[in-house]
């Protein structure tokens, strides 16, 4: 950019990519409200492992198709190749009211699930119009496009429910006609006002553009993103449904909720940019990942109430029971107190709550040895998981996957300046698999266990592996090369 109209012309780009991204992004996740709301209403009578399917598919499609699709961008520009998208992909959204199976639900899901590559594709429409010291904040502000997941968790629980008041059987297929419309509107305006542009002087072939695969940047940079960007998108959809049964919510409270999971970790994407050019993407990423591990581990204990052996009454000496009754047990001359149970109101609180009572064991004219048990204790635990507790801390969690994301496409485009679409679709089809993985793994988690926090185990799992991983590559670059190299480590690795 070497000049003011240059200037203009991609902040002008960069307004289209983010809205279109946002657009797309919205649909995307569209099955996150909408397969909930069938169910809930009984119009379909689907399992908890057909939902977790049914949430994952678009985002398989989205995933899987990523690195093709970042090809087109490298060969022949965004305009045309984010243009095509978004018209083909409104298509199977338009028809999705026809579908009156699983079969058909999922087939048409993965179809329009299309949609999700229109990150490959804004990645590196994006960054080649903005130079190295700026591709950072470029790339966290079209990031900001993960917004649109808020978009729907928000509006479209309130839109279903008012289609459904005249039709309740009928009334849900306007919604995906709506968000089909809304994608051929924002495609025809980025065919009329978007200007194309592509890497100059690219002559690679596919096979010369796929090289840079081999490197294991390439793979960690898309663990990372299966952390903060796949699960992200996978908890966009299983937020809802995780409110709506744990805490009883309705399905608009529980879409709001959601929403203040996702727009957040959206909108702060662009931050996250800024921070990784000033700060380096190493140290952001230390933050987002140790972040991740503290939270996640507070987010998955569960609520829960547990009965379990207490301090019981032991005899101090030989002889016979006296007398019995539910506060003393007396053996020959000496008294016993025994603990009764109290009963306490079942308040929510944020932290667990304890109840301890004795039961006796013996009876009257009984004989007793010493240190024989005369009264077992009894120990109720009851922990609330206290709702805006939990909401707070997920919220913390999104915010930190947000920033995280941004970091972890900071240094494509100066590694990899001619393959970024390559580059940018495989680290984004990884990422976007966490997004497809995520709650089909989060339904067989709830099935074995029956804990709807035991998603968050994984998560915990999933986190310290990345963190490890990051730490020892660290180290070994720093035991490798001289301290003043350190900064141009952080800069780059």
């Amino acid at each position: 950019m070497k000049n003011s109209n240059s200037l203009s012309q991609s902040h002008k780009i960069l307004v289209l990519n983010t809205l279109a991204f946002t657009v797309c992004f919205a649909c995307w996740t569209l099955n996150g409200v909408l397969v909930t709301f069938l169910v809930d209403n009984g119009i379909f009578k689907w399992s908890v492992v057909q939902v977790g399917w049914l949430l994952g598919i678009p985002i398989l499609t989205g995933s899987i198709m990523r690195l093709p699709i970042g090809i087109l961008t490298d060969k022949f520009g965004g305009k045309y190749v984010f243009s095509i998208l978004l018209l083909l992909c409104s298509i199977p959204l338009f028809l999705l009211p026809l579908a009156d199976s699983f079969f058909m639900f999922a087939l048409l899901s993965f179809l329009f699930g299309m949609v999700g590559t229109s990150f490959a594709v804004g990645i590196g429409y994006t960054s080649i119009w903005y130079p190295k010291e700026w591709q950072g904040r470029a790339l966290g502000i079209f990031g900001m496009g993960n917004a649109g997941a808020a978009i729907t968790t928000f509006l479209a629980p309130s839109l279903l429910n008012h289609f459904s008041i005249e039709d309740p059987q009928n009334g849900w297929k306007l919604l995906p006609v709506i968000y089909g419309a809304a994608l051929v509107a924002i495609g025809v305006v980025f065919l009329v006002f978007a200007k194309n542009k592509k890497i100059e002087n690219q002559t690679k072939t596919v096979s010369q553009m796929l090289q840079s695969l081999k490197s294991v940047r390439v793979w960690r940079f898309g663990a990372y993103y299966f952390l903060v960007f796949g699960c992200f998108v996978a908890y966009s959809q299983w937020l809802l449904p995780n409110f709506m049964n744990v805490y009883q919510t309705s399905l608009v409270m529980g879409g709001l909720f959601a929403t203040m999971f996702s727009l957040p970790s959206g909108v702060i994407r662009a931050f996250g940019g800024y921070l990784s050019d000033k700060f380096g993407a190493r140290k952001v990423m230390y933050w987002v990942l140790g972040s991740s591990v503290v939270l996640s581990a507070l987010l998955m204990i569960p609520k829960m109430d547990i009965t379990t052996t207490g301090p019981g009454v032991m005899a101090t000496k030989k002889g016979t029971i006296t007398a019995v009754s539910d506060t003393n047990v007396k053996i020959g001359d000496k008294d016993f107190p025994i603990a009764k149970k109290v009963e306490k109101p079942m308040e929510s609180s944020i932290f667990p709550t304890r109840n301890s009572w004795q039961q006796v064991v013996v009876t009257q004219n009984q004989e007793v040895k010493k240190k024989e048990l005369v009264a077992k204790g009894i120990t109720a635990i009851h922990f609330d998981a206290n709702m805006w507790v939990y909401l707070v801390l997920v919220i913390l969690i999104g915010i930190s996957w947000g920033i995280g994301k941004a970091a972890v496409y900071k240094h494509i485009p100066e590694y990899f300046p001619t393959e970024v679409g390559v580059v940018g679709g495989m680290v984004g089809m990884i990422g976007g698999l966490g997004g497809f993985f995520g709650p089909i793994i989060f339904s067989y988690l709830l099935t074995a266990t029956g804990i709807w926090s035991s998603s968050w185990v994984f998560i915990l799992l999933f986190s310290a592996i990345c963190l490890v991983w990051m730490h020892l590559t660290v180290t070994k670059i720093m035991n490798e090369k001289q301290p003043t190299l350190s900064r141009e480590m952080e800069r780059k690795k």
